[in-house]
């Protein structure tokens, strides 16, 4: 059965003003309605190559507690292997649709890797306004190159080349959100998985819609990461769920947004935040955003360390392995 792609609807609706009717949300979701115009918010910047490195901690343990999101700059990837990156993805999506196809998840494939546009249970029906595609590009040996693509030729070395220079970014991340709950600086990477954690690049692709008003590109939701580190092109569409409204986040160029994801407010029983988000879309122009997602191996239990729980702090999560959260979460079930 031939799944209709989003880019596809997009193209046939370019000079409607209107689209398909499981596009369109319920008022209490619209954008028109539901978000703070005229206010962008300012989440905290959080400079990585600071020297004192216990403000670096309270400044990301404060975000993460706080905000449950934060932007990094002068994280040491370079400018040109960011736009390498983003320059392959949208090559990708720009194929003829038949080339795309080649990538697409297997009818009856369980897991999310491939081409692709559903990912979970849609709720009375309804669809987001964009198409993905994800594939593992760490550790080497949880990589299946068939979901990667061919074309552009370039492709694989530039996400070799951004895998390589994520992790860096990433243990030291995951360093100061540890340290900042007062455990050694390597507890919380053990907690997820170690040298096993993997990271899961998804390329969300939202073309123009004709009714940004009415449409979401991503429907409000936390991450079931551990952390998501994101890469979003200069088309506004990132908001958070902040005092009781939908608030534009401000674009930062080659800055990486970091969201705290579900593991880690597991991990720490509560006090870092999974922060609540959504994409809204664009009339004229394309948004595109490359998150990847640091998740536990899918046997690997996952509950709050048991340094952080006393009689004052019982656990507030149940230990499950990562692969059973994962299928509650995508089938709208409880945990």
């Amino acid at each position: 059965m031939e799944v209709e792609r989003v880019q596809a609807i997009a193209t046939q609706s370019k000079c409607m003003d209107t689209i398909p009717s499981e596009f369109i949300r319920s008022e209490n979701e619209q954008p028109v309605f539901t978000t703070q115009h005229g206010v962008v918010l300012e989440v905290p910047v959080i400079d990585l190559n600071q020297p004192d490195q216990q403000n670096l901690v309270r400044l990301v343990s404060d975000a993460s507690r706080e905000w449950g999101i934060f932007q990094l700059v002068n994280h040491g990837i370079p400018n040109e292997v960011i736009s390498k990156l983003q320059r392959v993805g949208k090559e990708f999506f720009e194929l003829p649709q038949e080339e795309r196809e080649a990538y697409a998840k297997p009818q009856g494939y369980q897991g999310v890797e491939g081409y692709g546009t559903k990912l979970q249970k849609e709720v009375e029906g309804k669809k987001g306004w964009v198409d993905h595609l994800f594939h593992k590009i760490w550790p080497p040996s949880s990589i299946d190159y068939h979901f990667w693509p061919k074309n552009p030729p370039s492709y694989r070395e530039a996400n070799e080349e951004y895998a390589n220079r994520l992790q860096k970014v990433a243990d030291k991340l995951l360093e100061c959100l540890s340290l900042g709950l007062g455990l050694e600086g390597g507890e919380i990477k053990a907690a997820i998985g170690g040298d096993d954690l993997i990271y899961l690049m998804k390329i969300n692709y939202y073309p123009p819609c004709p009714r940004p008003d009415l449409a979401l590109g991503v429907v409000a939701h936390t991450d079931m990461s551990a952390i998501t580190i994101l890469v979003p092109n200069e088309v506004q569409g990132l908001q958070v769920f902040n005092n009781n409204h939908w608030y534009d986040v401000k674009y930062i160029p080659n800055a990486l947004v970091i969201h705290i994801g579900d593991q880690i407010e597991i991990l720490s029983n509560g006090k870092y935040k999974s922060v609540l988000h959504r994409t809204t879309v664009n009339k004229e122009l394309t948004r595109m955003s490359w998150p990847v997602f640091l998740e536990p191996p899918s046997e690997l239990e996952n509950g709050p360390i048991p340094k952080l729980i006393n009689e004052e702090n019982p656990p507030k999560y149940k230990t499950k392995k990562y692969k059973e959260y994962v299928y509650c979460k995508l089938n709208k079930l409880p945990q």
